[in-house]
């Protein structure tokens, strides 16, 4: 893993027992929507599956997954013109990839009510997502704590990232 890679990872949370856990799952994901739902779909849980990616200090992308339902949150749809997992989403949810002069803010695509029945609504995961002054694992640490398995996600990203 290089410096440049340091902060990109993808993590899988899910339920078991009553309790939340979370483990990272390959790097190579973070550029995979399809493994990464994959990987989701074949993860043990008792109901929802949550992926969570960071992409070095550009974005991240949220997903979840119940049953054959999956929700998919992306911080910046301007991301999409430098990484592939970003052009993924934007396909995947049929949102068009902006042309380069059209926009010059932070804009976000997706679900924004993918955590709100977990505690986080649409507007705190908008305002989350369009503070320039957090990166992206910033956020999604952030995100954790609120919808309450900060521990279990911290470990899983101190684990690899050290």
């Amino acid at each position: 893993m290089t410096d440049l890679d340091a902060l990109d990872f993808a993590i899988v949370v899910y339920r078991e027992e009553d309790r939340w856990e979370a483990e990272m799952l390959p790097v190579a994901l973070t550029s995979d929507l399809r493994g990464l739902i994959h990987a989701l779909r074949q993860t043990p849980s008792m109901g929802t599956t949550i992926g969570m990616v960071a992409v070095g200090d550009d974005f991240f992308v949220a997903l979840r997954v119940f049953g054959e339902r999956v929700s998919v949150f992306l911080s910046d749809i301007t991301a999409a013109w430098d990484w592939p997992l970003a052009q993924d989403v934007l396909e995947y949810l049929d949102v068009p990839v902006p042309e380069e002069e059209e926009l010059d803010s932070v804009l976000p695509a997706g679900d924004l009510s993918i955590f709100a029945d977990l505690g986080l609504d649409e507007m705190e995961l908008g305002a989350l997502s369009g503070d320039l002054d957090l990166l992206p694992d910033e956020v999604l640490s952030s995100i954790a704590a609120r919808l309450g398995f900060s521990q279990p996600f911290e470990r899983a990203v101190d684990a690899v990232l050290g």
